[in-house]
C-alpha cells in the first residue's frame, strides 16, 4: 500500500524505519513537521523539542556517541546556531548513525535569508544527501544512516521548502531494529587540540573514500535518453528540469552531493554534446564541476536568487515561453499582520506611541509589530538579537550622549529560552540601559504551536515543569520585573512607564496565551461598532487589526474575524466600540 505524504512526514517515517532511537530539534519552518510526526512512533523512540538548535545537535550527537541512531532537525538558519558542534563532530566521528536535517528556504517564505546550506557540508567536511520527492525523503533517510556508519561521519540531510511540504506517494517498509553499540570510552570524542590534530588527516581520508563511493553510490544515477543535451541536477531542481527540458534530454541525478562524484560526472559529460547544471540558489555544483575542467552552462542562464519552477527553468534556458503554463490564478495580495485577538497587539500599540523609543525585535509572530500601522520595531536580525542588538544600540547612544533614546529589547517566550538569556545576562553584566521585554504567549507560535520549556508539556505529550522567564530574569539580576496582560491597555502603558522610571534594572513580561492555543479555553465575546457614537476618527485602525475596516464612512468590525479582545475598544476615544 502507498501513502500520500509530505516530504517531512516521509522523512519521519524514514527515520523510524531506519531504527532511530533518539531525536532532538528546535521548530523552524520548513523542518517542523518532521518532529511533529515522530511521536507517532513513540513506543520505539524518544524525541524532544530542545531550547535551541545547538542543544538539539549536542543531544543527538551524545546519543550517537552512546551507541544509538540519532537525528536532529532545524531550518537553514538554525544550522548557524548549531555550527559549533557540527564542525567538531565531523572531526571526532560518530558512535552510531547520526543525521542532521537542514531544511533550506529558497524564496524566503518564512525566513530572513535564503542561504544555501550545501556550503555547510563542504565547509564542515561532511557527506550530504538531497532527496527530491517524498519517497526519496524516506529512502534517503535510511541511506543517510548507512553512509554515516560506513564512513564514521555525521550526514547532512538537506531538503528545501518544496521538498518538505509537497506531497507524493510513499511505499512503507518495516522498521529495522539496530542493536545499540556497546559504549566504550574513546579519546576520539575528546576534542583537545592534540586529538583534533590527529583526527583531521583521518577526516580527509574519509572524504576521499566518500568521493570514490559517490561514483557507484545508488543515490547517484544516470538517465540516458539522448546524446545532444545533458543536465546535472539534484533535489527539487531535478523535478523542475525534468519538466522543462525536452524528452530526449539525459540526466545525471545526484542524491549524494558532497563530496561530488567527479568520476561519474566526467563520464556523464563525455556522453553529451552540451551540459547544463540546474540547481537552486548558489552554483555549488557548477563551480566545482568547472574547476575540474568540465565545460558546462549554469548560472549564466539560471538565477541564483529565489525558487525555481519548471516555467522559470525553461524560459531561462531556452529564452521562450514553454508550452505548459502555470495556472492563471493570482492570489489576493494581503500584507502580513498579527492575528485578530493576538496578545502582542496591545504591547505594540502601546509602544507605537513612544516617539523616543528604539525597539529591537526578534524572530517570531511579534516580528509583525514592524508592520503598518503599528510601525513599532527598529530592527530584526536573528534569534536572540532582540536583546543583544538592543544592548549594542544602547551603548552606542550612551557613548555618543544621545540620552533621549529609550531602548527596549523584545523577544518571545520560546526565543527567550532559545537564545535570549545570554543577552539578558549581558545587559546586567555590562550595565546596559535597556528594558528587556518577554512577550509570553505560552507557546512557540510562529511555527505552529509547538511546546517549549515554558508551556508545561513535552513533544512526547508528557506534563513537564513550567520554566518561568521571570525566575530566570530575576536570577540574572533584574530586580523590578513587571508582569502585565498586554490586552489591558491602561495596565500596559503603566508597565512601560514604571519600567522607564525604575531606579533598578527592570524588565517587562507580557503574559496572555496565544488565541490559537487549543488547550486554553478563551472566554471572549465579540465587539461591534455603535454607528451613532462613531466619529470616523480612524483611531481604531491604528491597532492594526484585520477585523476592522471602514464601511460607508464608519468603522466596521467583521464578525467572522473578531474574537473580542477589545483592544480597539480601548483605543476608541468615543466609546463607539462595544462588546456584544
Amino acid at each position: 500500500m502507498k501513502h500520500l505524504m509530505t516530504g517531512n512526514e516521509a522523512a519521519a517515517r524514514g527515520a523510524y524505519e531506519a531504527g532511530l532511537v533518539v531525536g532532538a530539534a528546535y521548530p523552524g519552518t520548513p523542518s517542523t513537521e518532521i518532529f511533529e510526526n515522530l511521536p507517532l512512533y513513540k513506543d520505539n523512540l524518544y524525541c524532544e523539542w530542545s531550547p535551541n538548535e545547538k542543544v538539539a545537535t549536542e543531544v543527538a550527537y551524545g546519543a550517537s556517541i552512546a551507541g544509538v541512531r540519532s537525528l536532529c532537525a532545524m531550518k537553514h538558519v538554525g544550522v548557524n546556531v548549531a555550527a559549533d558542534p557540527i564542525f567538531t563532530a565531523t572531526y571526532n566521528g560518530i558512535g552510531a548513525g547520526f543525521v542532521i536535517v537542514s531544511a533550506d528556504d529558497p524564496d524566503m517564505h518564512s525566513s530572513q535569508n535564503e542561504q544555501d546550506n550545501r556550503y555547510y557540508a563542504r565547509a564542515a567536511k561532511m557527506p550530504m544527501v538531497e532527496p527530491s520527492d517524498s519517497q526519496e525523503c524516506k529512502d534517503f533517510m535510511k541511506a543517510a544512516y548507512e553512509i554515516s556508519e560506513k564512513f564514521d561521519l555525521p550526514v547532512l540531510y538537506r531538503v528545501t521548502t518544496r521538498v518538505c511540504h509537497s506531497k507524493s506517494l510513499v511505499e512503507f517498509g518495516e522498521r529495522t531494529e539496530v542493536a545499540p553499540r556497546e559504549y566504550k570510552r574513546d579519546m576520539k570524542y575528546v576534542c583537545t587540540p592534540a586529538q583534533a590534530k590527529m583526527n583531521h588527516p583521518k577526516l580527509e581520508k574519509k572524504l576521499a573514500e566518500l568521493a570514490e563511493y559517490g561514483n557507484t553510490c545508488p543515490l547517484n544515477k544516470m538517465e540516458l535518453n539522448g546524446s545532444k543535451v545533458g543536465v546535472i541536477t539534484a533535489s527539487i531542481a531535478y523535478q523542475y528540469a525534468k519538466e522543462a527540458f525536452p524528452e530526449d534530454t539525459s540526466f545525471l541525478k545526484l542524491g549524494l552531493t558532497n563530496p561530488l562524484p567527479m568520476g561519474l560526472i566526467k563520464e556523464f559529460a563525455s556522453k553529451v554534446e552540451k551540459l547544463y547544471i540546474v540547481e537552486e540558489l548558489e552554483p555549488f555544483m557548477e563551480e566545482q564541476i568547472k574547476a575540474a575542467g568540465i565545460q558546462c552552462v549554469g548560472k549564466e542562464l539560471i538565477s541564483n536568487m529565489y525558487e525555481l519552477n519548471p516555467e522559470k527553468v525553461h524560459t531561462m534556458v531556452f529564452g521562450d515561453e514553454p508550452e505548459f503554463k502555470t495556472l492563471p490564478v493570482k492570489a489576493v495580495s494581503r500584507p502580513a499582520s498579527l492575528c485578530p485577538g493576538c496578545p502582542h497587539r496591545g504591547f505594540f500599540y502601546t509602544m507605537s506611541k513612544g516617539k523616543d523609543f528604539v525597539i529591537c525585535g526578534d524572530i517570531g509572530c511579534y516580528t509583525l509589530g514592524c508592520a503598518y500601522p503599528l510601525n513599532a520595531l527598529d530592527s530584526v536580525v536573528c534569534m536572540g538579537g532582540g536583546f543583544s542588538v538592543a544592548m549594542g544600540m544602547a551603548k552606542a547612544f550612551e557613548v555618543t550622549k544621545q540620552t533621549g533614546k529609550k531602548v527596549f529589547g523584545v523577544v518571545g517566550d520560546s526565543t527567550f529560552f532559545h537564545s535570549g538569556i545570554t543577552g539578558a545576562i549581558d545587559m546586567i553584566y555590562n550595565m546596559g540601559n535597556v528594558i528587556p521585554c518577554v512577550l509570553d504567549n505560552s507557546i512557540t507560535g510562529m511555527t505552529g504551536q509547538q511546546d517549549n520549556p515554558g508551556s508545561g508539556e513535552t513533544l512526547m505529550g508528557k506534563p513537564a515543569p513550567t520554566v518561568r522567564p521571570e525566575n530566570i530574569l530575576r536570577a540574572c539580576g533584574f530586580e523590578n520585573i513587571i508582569i502585565v496582560d498586554p490586552q489591558d491597555l491602561k495596565a500596559m502603558q503603566k508597565a512601560v512607564d514604571d519600567a522607564l522610571a525604575s531606579e533598578v534594572p527592570a524588565a517587562i513580561i507580557t503574559r496572555r496565551p496565544c488565541l490559537l492555543l487549543k488547550k486554553v479555553k478563551h472566554e471572549l465575546s465579540k465587539c461591534e461598532v455603535n454607528k451613532d457614537k462613531c466619529k470616523s476618527c480612524k483611531m481604531c485602525l491604528k491597532v492594526g487589526c484585520s477585523a476592522i475596516f471602514f464601511k460607508d464612512g464608519k468603522a466596521h468590525i467583521d464578525q467572522t474575524l473578531c474574537v473580542g479582545c477589545n483592544v480597539c475598544g480601548q483605543a476608541c476615544p468615543f466609546g463607539a466600540i462595544e462588546r456584544k
